[in-house]
């Protein structure tokens, strides 16, 4: 992975980590990623008009994803409707990076040295600690099987836009069309979960939502654009990284508890960025 690469994919995971905080902010945690999921349409529409459609090709690509991305802000919303910041997202997010090197070992040809295997099995072992908190601090369990359906959905939707951005060529037009996409798959799955009710957002809510809505974009065209350049396993475990910078979100701005294990866990998780770069 080059440098370029590298830096470009740590400034994707802080803009990640930044709408997570977002969504975690609003008093309506659903609603709050329901505003996200438009304001991302709406941008991706407006990067889409710049660009010729994709190929036949791509729309199945395209269409899974979009499923995936559906689900993974279902279960995102749920999860947060029930724990932390620093202990939702290093659940939602951490198993994904296992699951595919998983996949990568066993059906792609993307080539991964020592150390870039290694580096990966130290972030997992970071996040791993991080999330292990939920356990052993008495916080609800409840998050638990909603944490870890958005850690699958994101692994699915890891390969298959790491695969899709490839077949189309235009990593950039690829991600708009897919939040389009997904958009338009999640509007209707909220309402007919919560009710039309939920789609009522006050102003200020609009406004964070747009702004998240953007960083969203952005994070994840840089996301898919690094995975035609370099192993789609290893840029997904450097994305991880953003676990840090939620971690340190949830205590700045949120007042969250870090103890011994979560410090521990932000160094492992650092390393193992590290050793990726190596």
């Amino acid at each position: 992975m080059s440098f370029g690469v590298f830096l470009a994919v740590l400034v994707a995971a802080l803009l990640h980590a930044g709408w997570n905080a977002v969504i975690k902010l609003g008093v309506s945690k659903q609603t709050s990623m329901f505003v996200l999921s438009t304001g991302n349409a709406a941008m991706g529409a407006a990067v889409a008009a710049f660009f010729p459609l994709p190929g036949a090709e791509v729309w199945p690509w395209l269409f899974a994803s979009g499923l995936m991305h559906t689900a993974y802000q279902l279960f995102l919303a749920y999860a947060y409707e029930q724990g932390d910041l620093s202990r939702v997202y290093p659940l939602a997010r951490g198993a994904a990076p296992m699951i595919v090197l998983g996949v990568s070992l066993l059906f792609l040809a993307d080539p991964l040295n020592p150390l870039d295997l290694a580096g990966i099995t130290v972030l997992g072992t970071g996040i791993a600690l991080m999330a292990r908190g939920v356990f052993a601090n008495g916080e609800s369990r409840r998050l638990l099987p909603f944490a870890f359906g958005a850690a699958a959905a994101t692994a699915g939707y890891t390969l298959t836009d790491g695969l899709g951005g490839r077949v189309s060529g235009e990593p950039v037009a690829y991600v708009a069309w897919l939040l389009v996409i997904a958009g338009a798959f999640f509007a209707p799955a909220i309402v007919a979960l919560k009710g039309a009710a939920i789609v009522r957002a006050t102003p200020r809510a609009w406004g964070l939502g747009l702004v998240a809505g953007a960083a969203s974009f952005a994070a994840y065209a840089i996301a898919v654009w690094a995975m035609t350049q370099a192993p789609i396993a290893l840029v997904a475990a450097l994305r991880e990284t953003s676990i840090l910078f939620a971690v340190l979100i949830g205590w700045l701005a949120f007042g969250e508890r870090i103890d011994r294990a979560k410090a521990l866990a932000a160094l492992l998780i650092v390393a193992g960025a590290a050793l990726t770069r190596l």
